[in-house]
């Protein structure tokens, strides 16, 4: 039990010296704390007062240079009142020098057209010279061709002097030609006459469709037109066919019958021209739509069909007139041209024409005529 509380005070002790270590080390620490403070605040206020002491030098120091600021300001504005009286009388020598350099370039450009004017007027006077001197070369040129002209005629006259005498011979000679030449252009005459009285009865022969078409007109009047050129009697293929067919309408049989007759009459109730009558030709037409050959078949068709009505007509078979009438279609080789241009309603057609005797032969020796 003694020993319990023995080792109860030893425990105790040693707490106790425990704690004043503890506290003599937090004691320790706080005084070195505190001195690194105290020594701390010493070096920051000499610092301080080192800053001070040099702030106050450094004050000093700007209030002088201030001063001497001043006094360079004031040294400087006297300079720039002195520059600027400068400046002026710079301004006043510009303006003086501008006004010479002014009448310096009006000399100048004066000087320069005085120039120009001296220049021209002497490039005239070279050209001048050299016209001079072309002129010069030409009179030589020209003496020089007037001297050899003057030889040429002295020798021409030479010559002209021989010739006469051989002209004298060939001018008797030339009286002999004339005779007989007089007594050829007689014969000439006396054959032109007789080539111009040929040439008018050819005239005469080949003129005689013209004369038929004239009678023909003037037999039909107003009743029928015909082309004044060919003397043909032209029908639309419209009145007479129904489109794309070569059946006649009946309704124009009784107007077909009616033209055919006056046209056909007129024709062969005069003997002159039924003695040159050669063929009646009924010819079939189309326009250029399409082709070639549906055309040529369809005109070709179209006069046949207008040929077998017309044979039918008791005034054909009196008269006789089947033997003289020929079909043929022409597709659409002869157009109906208005203005250069393809009329097309007139282009498709019949045409009635007639032929004389000797047609091929009479136009060509009337071409022949013409042409000479």
């Amino acid at each position: 039990m003694f020993n319990k509380k023995q080792q109860t005070d030893n425990n105790t002790t040693n707490f106790w010296l425990s704690y004043a270590d503890l506290m003599a080390g937090l004691l320790f620490v706080f005084i070195l704390l505190i001195g690194a403070i105290v020594v701390k605040s010493i070096v920051l206020k000499n610092s301080l007062e080192s800053k001070e002491s040099s702030l106050s030098n450094k004050i000093n120091t700007l209030f002088l240079r201030d001063t001497e600021i001043q006094k360079l300001k004031k040294l400087l504005a006297d300079r720039m009142k002195d520059l600027m009286d400068s400046e002026n009388a710079l301004l006043i020598t510009k303006n003086a020098l501008k006004l010479r350099t002014d009448e310096i370039v009006n000399l100048n450009n004066i000087l320069l057209a005085h120039n120009t004017k001296i220049d021209d007027f002497n490039g005239k006077i070279v050209i001048l010279q050299n016209l001079l001197d072309e002129s010069k070369a030409k009179d030589a040129d020209q003496n020089k061709k007037i001297q050899d002209f003057e030889s040429k005629v002295l020798i021409l006259s030479n010559d002209l002097t021989d010739k006469k005498d051989i002209l004298k011979l060939k001018d008797e000679k030339l009286i002999d030609l004339l005779r007989v030449l007089e007594q050829k252009e007689t014969n000439y005459d006396k054959l032109i006459a007789r080539l111009q009285a040929q040439k008018a009865k050819i005239k005469n022969l080949t003129g005689i469709k013209i004369k038929v078409i004239a009678e023909l007109k003037a037999s039909l009047g107003d009743k029928v037109q015909i082309d004044p050129t060919n003397g043909s009697l032209r029908l639309s293929s419209s009145i007479l066919f129904d489109k794309n067919q070569a059946t006649l309408k009946e309704s124009s049989k009784k107007e077909l019958k009616k033209i055919f007759i006056n046209y056909i009459g007129a024709l062969t109730s005069n003997r002159t021209i039924r003695e040159q009558l050669d063929r009646i030709v009924i010819e079939g037409h189309t326009d250029s739509d399409g082709s070639y050959l549906l055309n040529l078949s369809i005109s070709q068709k179209r006069a046949l069909a207008v040929m077998r009505y017309l044979s039918t007509l008791e005034f054909t078979k009196r008269n006789n007139i089947q033997q003289f009438m020929v079909a043929s279609g022409r597709s659409e080789l002869d157009p109906i041209l208005v203005n250069g241009r393809e009329d097309k309603d007139a282009s498709r057609r019949i045409e009635i024409k007639f032929n004389l005797k000797n047609d091929d032969a009479m136009n060509e020796i009337e071409r022949i005529l013409d042409y000479e």
